[in-house]
C-alpha cells in the first residue's frame, strides 16, 4: 500500500495527545510509516555545544508521528478527507478527495 500523504500536504491529527492540531508535512518516513508535521509532537532535545549548535542547551523540535494518526485536508473543500486514486485520460495516477471528488495533485 502506498502512502497517501506527501511532503507539503496540510494534515490534521486525528488521534493522540496532539489531536485536532493542523500543520504542514515536513517529511515522510515511508519505511517506518511515519510523518513529521510542523508544530506537532514537539519534543525537547538536550544538545551539547558543537560546531552545528554553538550554544547547546535545550532545543525543541518536531518528532515523527504514525501516518495513521493524520488525515489530509483537501485543498478545495478545506475538510479532512480520505483519499482515493484515479487514473486520468493521459495515464497519470492522481489522488482524489473522497468528499468533493476533486483532484488533489496538480
Amino acid at each position: 500500500m502506498g502512502l497517501r500523504v506527501k511532503k507539503d500536504d496540510t494534515v490534521v491529527v486525528i488521534a493522540g495527545k496532539n489531536k485536532g492540531k493542523q500543520g504542514r508535512v515536513l517529511s515522510v518516513i515511508p519505511d517506518k510509516d511515519r510523518v513529521v508535521v510542523e508544530k506537532v509532537n514537539i519534543v525537547k532535545r538536550h544538545m551539547r555545544p558543537s560546531a552545528k549548535y554553538r550554544e547547546g542547551g535545550i532545543l525543541e523540535k518536531e518528532a515523527p508521528i504514525h501516518i495513521s494518526n493524520v488525515m489530509l485536508i483537501c485543498p478545495r473543500c478545506q475538510k479532512p478527507t480520505r483519499i482515493g486514486n484515479q487514473i486520468l485520460e493521459n495515464g497519470r495516477k492522481v489522488r482524489v478527495c473522497k468528499k468533493c471528488k476533486e483532484v488533489i495533485d496538480q
